[in-house]
């Protein structure tokens, strides 16, 4: 196991009725506050009139961000800022999934940065300062109410890109499972994908001796694998939404990574399809991440394929080893498919057209993993397998 250093500094508030503590968790950061949410979904589920009162109660002040997207846009983050700058704010207050949490994130960092906002996506070393950022969780997907990174999107340049810095983390999260209740069935699937992706590209890695991370990780996977379903067909079942919900947030805080040498590689391939077309970020994981898993398999890991196999789906360990890591691989591709999830390309309107500049660009800052490092042509190979 690697040396590490341990923090995960937001303070999380979990369970039904958490919203009673936003009052007083604002006001020890400040009393005014740029509300950001996304399509008005929180307008029609009520929550957004529960926000608004408590802050009318409290003699809070706030200022609102509305329509950031599901690929927040860094028009979203410029426009956040110039509202940050006008009004003093003192909080930025994210009401969604992950990506209006980001888009808070970027805004709280672009306030304090001179340039343009999208200087420190690129390059989030010029990010010296942040404006205090809290969320209020809707959606289980990307884990960004409790890590400290973000993604944004350039539509101009066709660039999603990750950043991050240690002070984007959420000073607090509150994360009430029934306000997932209301998640439409595509994006709970979509939603699931997305967190069972943050574990795999953590748990395939050459650390070997992160054993208890490794155990951590698969019990994630099963519980995703477990409640997954249940949440599309149960929309109102708490005992799923709540166990979904509190994955997301520990798949990516840094609890199965520390200690190990991760270089993602299926997200980075997945942000140029969302940067090109635009689709649903869990939808191309989902399509990939099968694909990547039989284009990594080789006689240096199959091991990990097999612990996968028979720890995860509970394949017999007696075999041949190749044989139970395609048949893992197979489970993975089904259980996806049995969410509602797309398993081509094709099935999301991507063509063979721009696969090669999609390939090139993901590759632009070097090879992608160390599972099995990925040079652009073989992330061609995968996207042409996944079409």
């Amino acid at each position: 196991m690697l040396n590490f250093n341990y923090s995960i500094p937001t303070k999380i508030f979990f369970g039904k009725d958490k919203i009673d503590v936003l009052a007083e968790k604002v006001k020890n950061l400040g009393s005014k506050v740029l509300l950001v949410y996304g399509g008005g979904s929180i307008k029609k589920s009520g929550l957004y009139d529960k926000i608004t009162g408590i802050f009318n109660t409290n003699g809070i002040s706030f200022w609102e961000l509305s329509g950031v997207e599901p690929n927040p846009r860094i028009s979203s983050v410029r426009k956040g800022i110039e509202i940050c700058r006008n009004n003093k704010i003192e909080l930025i207050l994210a009401v969604g999934g992950g990506s209006t949490i980001d888009c808070a994130k970027v805004i709280g960092a672009g306030c304090y940065y001179d340039g343009d906002a999208w200087d420190i996506v690129v390059d989030p070393r010029k990010i010296d300062k942040v404006l205090p950022i809290a969320s209020i969780l809707t959606l289980a997907a990307t884990g960004s109410e409790m890590d400290a990174g973000a993604v944004i999107t350039n539509l101009e340049t066709r660039e999603k890109i990750g950043t991050g810095h240690k002070d984007m983390a959420p000073k607090f999260s509150i994360l009430d499972p029934t306000y997932t209740f209301s998640v439409p069935k595509n994006q709970t699937a979509a939603g699931t994908a997305d967190i069972m992706s943050h574990i795999f590209e953590v748990y395939f890695n050459n650390t070997k001796e992160a054993y208890l991370q490794n155990r951590m990780a698969e019990a994630l996977l099963k519980t995703c694998i477990n409640y997954g379903k249940k949440a599309i067909d149960e929309p109102e079942n708490y005992e799923a939404r709540a166990n979904l919900m509190w994955t997301s947030s520990l798949a990516i805080n840094g609890l199965l990574s520390y200690g190990k040498d991760a270089e993602w590689s299926v997200h980075p391939m997945e942000h140029e399809l969302s940067a090109f077309y635009d689709i649903t970020h869990g939808v191309g994981l989902a399509i990939l991440t099968p694909h990547w898993m039989e284009y990594v398999l080789n006689d240096n890991t199959v091991d990990k394929f097999v612990e996968y196999g028979v720890n995860v789906w509970g394949i017999d360990s007696i075999g041949d080893k190749y044989e139970i890591a395609h048949n893992a691989i197979k489970k993975t591709k089904e259980y996806f498919v049995s969410l509602g999830l797309p398993s081509s390309l094709r099935e999301v309107g991507i063509e063979e057209e721009k696969l090669e500049e999609m390939a090139k660009q993901a590759t632009v800052r070097g090879k992608l993993g160390n599972f099995k490092p990925l040079e652009a042509q073989d992330v061609l190979n995968i996207y042409r397998a996944a079409l």
